[in-house]
């Protein structure tokens, strides 16, 4: 299963961005999807998830009501939009998923399929 990314780069804080997540061989938007993000010499740490069967969403409390997952069927791609950026959501970001229904997790070990990531780096 190969999960490729779009998206990231340089903002000023307080801006936005929209990171991507497509799938070319697999139906993405049938499955759970989890957003993830590492900073240097950490563990990646889950910040959004969705549940495709339900469309339930969670998010970390560090990017409630700042990021938005959300998902376009019909483009077999999911999103993840980055609002009200602060200096410290500068990280790599990461998308996964795991062919699971009725499913939406914030834990890395839970998820057997990535992104290859991409770097958001918010300037103060």
């Amino acid at each position: 299963l190969q999960v490729v990314q779009s998206g990231g780069g340089l903002v000023q804080s307080g801006g936005s961005l929209r990171l991507s997540c497509a799938a070319s061989d697999f139906t993405l938007g049938a499955h759970a999807i989890g957003w993830f993000r590492q900073f240097p010499g950490k563990d990646r740490e889950g910040v959004a998830c969705l549940d495709n069967t339900s469309g339930d969403v969670k998010y970390a409390d560090s990017v409630k009501g700042r990021f938005t997952i959300s998902r376009d069927i019909a483009n077999n791609t999911v999103y993840l939009e980055l609002k009200d950026l602060k200096p410290e959501d500068t990280a790599v970001y990461y998308c996964a998923t795991v062919l699971v229904f009725n499913y939406c997790s914030l834990l890395r070990s839970n998820y057997p399929y990535w992104g290859q990531g991409t770097q958001v780096t918010v300037s103060s």
